[in-house]
Order: structure tokens, then C-alpha cells, then sequence
């Protein structure tokens, strides 16, 4: 190898100080600027240059005139005497050389530093905030309903981090919600699994951290390597993270509370929709309640402590509100139990659970003894169960599950049949992989959406219809063939006259306006239910264990039943007699629903949640009563 020469090594020292950026392009160049001033400055004073017919410079005299004419080129045409013009001409051209590249460098810098703020990659400087990982629709329900639960805070900051452009998000966001009261939305463009990325929004110092699910095959093995990530970085506040993630795969949990251990709240959001839809579909409104529930505007689930209810059996604390509906009761280590069995008694350092408007709302009741009308309480032998036919139309991730769940609910007999575009080769739906203990199931191969195909299926033999939504096109597209399939469904069923109920799956809540032409008997609009329960859990972390149960075929569940079954029609009764109805019977009464309501959208098509007990109520015959049960 030769020498190197010095020129070389000057040149290859020039190279890397070039390459450090705009910093230290601008700091190099400010160096050589106040050098040449310096310098020049120095220069006139010491040879006595001065203007015509004045005297020699002072050193700060020489500097001042040597920094004007560097900076403003026409200073020049103002000197007199021809020494000192082409002294001044010389500093002149050095301005134009050094100090110009000086200031196009700094004019430089500042579009770089706008570009990387429209990029989304400044650090975000909060505390006390709530951290949103990924992009989806679900974003903007999960805004507003946090927006909602944090209205009584002046002041709350909600970081969005995903791989998705800034400016973007900012234009969909403002599109969508407009102008949130009390509420600074801040955008970053990042990886949610970057160690760095998630300390650029100061992810040590967050109140909650909510993960969006991406709709791929691989969303659990982004969140666990998210959750690597959010976990390896040191807690500055006392307290744990509190993160709230969606799992896709049951199969997951196992590596994610490895990762997480108590600081993740697990959602699995395909269980919990393919079970709203499976009860949906058999219980027009429920959807409604469920919706209502997760309302931050409407009521609300809290827990309350009451020592004066300490030893009293629970089927007395469900009298014991006139404002607020109690629905079970949280043990003292935590565990939920919902609709309890009637003479349990309530044990010190248990809550109760209840629904209310706000937490100031949940007084007991004026009355000491409730006003009950025994004599219109109604508690008739029930029908036994009968087969049930159902149709599924269209396909997703979710379909084995719906149909897994569904052979929970109906009687031995019922048949399950499925129609999608898929040819029969290609989907795994047979008795053995399903495991079907009362029902028989059949596959057709059709699109959903073809009037012919849906001719040919005599939709007048089923009781219930599902549509759900294709998960491999854009939203819009999917709720669009929804729609189609939606129209033809109720045309034929008009036709027929034959009244068979229809459940349908809506990605986008913008959506079902449109779908109300076709008058389904319920929607499912699974993104918007998952985004509330991700809000809900997001502030009160002990909610998740509530849903868990809620959801849990083994526990009770949500049902409407019949109000003739509990108490005399046409007549005014108070809920408190409704309440004590359904508690000679082991249930928790929590609403009702009006059918003469049920397409009125101002009057919540019908459903009434926890409504005030001791005002009267005058049902019809196809009213429904909301209630917590076993079956």
C-alpha cells in the first residue's frame, strides 16, 4: 500500500465532516464566517484602509463595517476611495462565497427539520398519557370513547404510534372526529415492536397502552414481539404497565402472559364476536345491549363497596337501588362473579358490581320496603327448546367458531348451513374437526350476494340468517357486498312472507345508515364493539375480568326473554316487580325492550338499560325483558 498523502488525508477528514449533517455543516461554516470577518477586520485596521478623507479603523470599527458588507453585498456602492473600495469589494465576495452558504445551509436545515415534524419523528415529551400502537378503523372509535371517559380531565394526551405517514393520520383523525374538547391528539410515524420508537412517545410514562390488532395471520406474533419491546424498556412511574392488547389465536395466550405477565389485558376478539354474533342471531336487540354497555355517554359498569349490605343475601342488594341495577358480585381476590346464586350473602371486602350512569348515582334506595306488585308477577312453565335452522352467508376466520358456539345453544335437531365462494375441498368443516353434538351441518358453494344463489337456498326453512362480512377485500367493498346481499335477503323474505330474523356483520359504523334500508333485525358492527371494550378496559383494568365472565358460556350471560313470563301485560307495573320476577327465578333483571321501538334510532331501537325501578311501565306482549342468566 502507498503513502498516503497529506491531501488525502485532508480530503478524507473533509468527507467525514461533511457527512455528519446539517448541525455540523452550519457550525463548520459559522467558524470559517467569524474567521474571514476576523481576519479581514484585522487586516484593514492594522494597514490603515479607511474611506476617503477619514481616518484609520478601530479593530471593532473594522469589524462592524467588514460583518456589514458580508452580510448586505450593496453596502459597498456607499465607499469612497478606491483603496478601500476594492478592500471592501474583496469582503464582499467573500460574503457571497462563505456567508451565503451559510444562511442557504440554514434555510436548508429548517426545511429539513419541518419535514422530519410532518414525518412524525420528534420525541413526544408526556406524561400520564395514553399510548395507541397500530392503525385500523378501530382507531376512531377508541378516540372517542376515551375522549368520552377522560371529558372530566382538563387535560389528556393521546400518542397514536404506527407505521403508518403522519400528516395522514392527522387528516383522518381531524376528517373523522373533528375537534375533541380537552383532548391533544399527537401522531408518530414508527414500528410499535422499536424499542426506540415506543421511547420516542415516552412509552415509560403512559397511563395505558392500548394494541390495535393488524387483520393478518401473523397479528400475535407482532404483539408478542410488541410486548418484548414495551417491556424491556424500565418503568419510570411506580406502578406496572397497564397494557391492553387483542389476541386473535387462543393459542397465543400461553407465550403472550409469559411476556406480559400481569401487566396485559388479553381481549380475544374472534371469540368474543363470533359469540355476540351467535347470540345476536338468536336474540334480536342484543347487540343494542351490549353496544349500550360499553357506552362511555350511556350507563356504565362500577364497583361499589357497601358495608351496609355486608352479610345481606344477594337477591336483597338487587332491590336495594332505585337508580342503579346490580349484576354480581367481585370477590375479595379479585374473581367476578356475575348473577350469583339469590341467597348468597355479601362478604366483607367484596364489591358489588352494578350498572349506573356515574359513579354519584349509586345510592340506596329511599324505599326501605320496594314497591312490588306481587299479584302481577308471572312465572309460567317455559316451552321446552326446538330445533333451530340456521344460514351463514359469506366467510371469515370466525365461521368454525360461530358454529362451534352455536351448538351450545340450540336443541339436538338443528341444522347449520353454510354458503360462500370457496369450493368444498377447501374449507375444513366437517363433523369430526367441528366436534357437533346437535347439529347437522351443510356447505354450499355460491356467492352470497347472487339473487339466484340465494333463490335456490328456500331461505323459508331457516329461522335465522348470518351475513357476514369478507375479510379479504378493503371495508368499504366488504360492507358493500354486505349491503347487496343484505337488500336481496329482505326483498325475498317480503315476498315469501316469511319472517325469518337477520343478523349482519358492518366493518364500518359510517356503514349502517346504509344497511338500515334493508332492515336487518340486528347489526354486529365488530370493530366498534372491540374498540369500546379496548376503551373500557383501558380505564378501568378490573372491567376485562367482568367481560371474561360476561362471555363465558359457563357463567350467565345476557338473554331477552318474553315479559309475559314475569309479570302481567297492559297493565302498569314498577321494574322493582319486574326485578323481583326475574329473582324468583335465579336472574338478574338489567333492562327491557320495547318492540314497538325496535327501528326507532332516537329511542335506542327500544333497549332500556337500568332503568329507574319505581317508575311504572306498561309492557305489550312482544316487549322483552333484559336479563343476567344461565340459560
Amino acid at each position: 500500500m502507498g503513502k498516503i498523502a497529506i491531501a488525502d488525508r485532508l480530503r478524507y477528514r473533509f468527507d467525514n465532516f461533511m457527512s455528519r449533517g446539517t448541525v455540523s455543516l452550519i457550525s463548520g461554516l459559522a467558524l470559517v464566517s467569524l474567521a474571514f470577518i476576523l481576519l479581514m477586520a484585522f487586516l484593514v485596521s492594522l494597514s490603515g484602509i479607511a474611506p476617503e478623507g477619514g481616518g484609520r479603523l478601530s479593530l471593532p470599527e473594522a469589524i462592524w463595517g467588514v460583518l456589514m458588507r458580508t452580510l448586505d453585498s450593496g453596502t459597498v456602492g456607499g465607499d469612497t476611495g478606491w483603496v478601500f473600495r476594492f478592500a471592501m469589494l474583496f469582503v464582499t465576495f467573500g460574503g457571497i462565497f462563505v456567508v451565503s452558504t451559510l444562511i442557504g445551509l440554514l434555510s436548508s436545515g429548517i426545511d429539513t427539520k419541518l419535514e422530519d415534524l410532518r414525518k412524525g419523528r420528534s420525541r413526544v415529551i408526556e406524561t400520564d398519557h395514553i399510548v395507541i400502537l397500530g392503525w385500523s378503523l378501530q382507531v376512531f372509535t377508541l378516540i372517542s370513547e376515551l375522549a368520552l371517559a377522560n371529558a372530566n380531565r382538563p387535560d389528556t394526551c393521546i400518542v397514536v404510534l404506527s407505521e403508518e405517514d403522519k400528516m395522514q393520520m392527522d387528516i383522518a383523525l381531524a376528517d373523522t372526529l373533528g375537534k375533541l374538547p380537552r383532548i391533544r391528539l399527537v401522531c408518530r410515524t414508527g414500528s410499535p415492536s422499536s424499542m426506540a420508537d415506543l421511547g420516542m412517545v415516552n412509552i415509560q410514562t403512559a397511563r395505558s397502552i392500548i394494541i390495535l390488532s393488524p387483520h393478518n395471520q401473523r397479528a400475535d406474533t407482532q404483539l408478542v414481539k410488541t410486548l418484548l419491546a414495551i417491556t424491556s424498556i424500565p418503568r419510570s412511574l411506580p406502578q406496572p404497565y397497564h397494557i391492553v392488547a387483542q389476541v386473535q389465536n387462543p393459542k397465543s395466550l400461553d407465550v403472550i402472559n409469559l411476556v406480559g405477565q400481569n401487566e396485559v389485558e388479553v381481549l380475544l376478539t374472534n371469540d368474543l364476536i363470533s359469540r355476540i354474533v351467535v347470540q345476536t342471531c338468536r336474540q334480536s336487540g342484543l347487540s343494542i345491549v351490549y353496544m349500550d354497555l360499553l357506552d362511555f355517554s350511556g350507563n356504565e359498569i362500577y364497583f361499589k363497596t357497601e358495608p351496609t349490605l355486608q352479610g345481606k343475601p344477594y337477591g336483597q342488594a338487587l332491590l336495594a337501588y332505585n337508580n342503579s341495577t346490580v349484576i354480581g358480585i367481585q370477590h375479595s381476590n379479585g374473581t367476578i362473579q356475575l348473577n350469583p346464586p339469590i341467597e348468597r350473602p355479601l362478604q366483607a371486602n367484596e364489591q358489588l358490581i352494578l350498572i349506573s350512569e356515574d359513579d354519584d348515582t349509586m345510592q340506596l334506595s329511599a324505599h326501605s320496603i320496594p314497591p312490588i306488585d306481587h299479584q302481577a308477577i308471572r312465572l309460567e312453565k317455559r316451552e321446552s327448546a326446538t330445533a333451530e335452522n340456521t344460514l351463514i352467508l359469506g366467510w371469515s376466520d370466525r365461521v368454525t367458531d360461530i358454529i362451534r358456539q352455536l351448538d351450545q345453544y340450540v336443541a339436538s335437531g338443528s341444522s347449520v348451513t353454510v354458503v360462500a365462494a370457496f369450493p368444498e375441498a377447501e374449507v375444513d368443516l366437517s363433523q369430526e374437526t367441528l366436534g357437533l353434538q346437535r347439529q347437522i351441518l351443510e356447505y354450499r358453494q355460491g356467492d352470497p350476494s347472487d339473487r339466484e344463489v340465494l333463490e335456490n337456498l328456500n331461505l323459508t326453512q331457516y329461522d335465522h340468517v348470518v351475513v357476514l362480512c369478507n375479510p379479504d377485500v378493503e371495508p368499504e367493498q366488504s360492507d358493500a357486498e354486505t349491503l347487496v346481499t343484505l337488500l336481496h335477503l329482505r326483498d325475498i323474505a317480503n315476498r315469501h312472507d316469511h319472517n325469518f330474523q337477520i343478523v349482519t356483520e358492518i366493518l364500518d359504523v359510517r356503514n349502517q345508515a346504509l344497511a338500515q334500508v334493508a332492515r336487518p333485525d340486528d347489526f354486529v358492527i365488530s370493530e366498534q364493539i372491540i374498540s369500546r371494550m379496548l376503551a373500557q378496559v383501558a380505564e378501568q383494568k378490573s372491567l376485562n375480568a367482568v367481560f371474561a365472565d360476561l362471555f363465558n358460556p359457563e357463567g350467565s350471560e345476557i338473554y331477552l326473554k318474553p315479559v309475559d313470563d314475569y309479570v302481567a301485560i297492559a297493565q302498569p307495573v314498577s321494574f322493582y316487580t319486574v326485578v323481583e320476577a326475574a329473582k324468583q327465578r335465579g336472574e338478574s333483571a338489567i333492562g327491557y325492550r320495547c318492540k314497538a321501538d325496535a327501528n326507532n334510532v332516537a329511542r335506542a331501537y327500544g333497549v332500556v338499560i337500568n332503568p329507574k325501578k319505581d317508575q311504572p311501565i306498561t309492557f305489550s306482549s312482544q316487549d322483552t325483558i333484559i336479563l343476567l342468566a344461565e340459560s
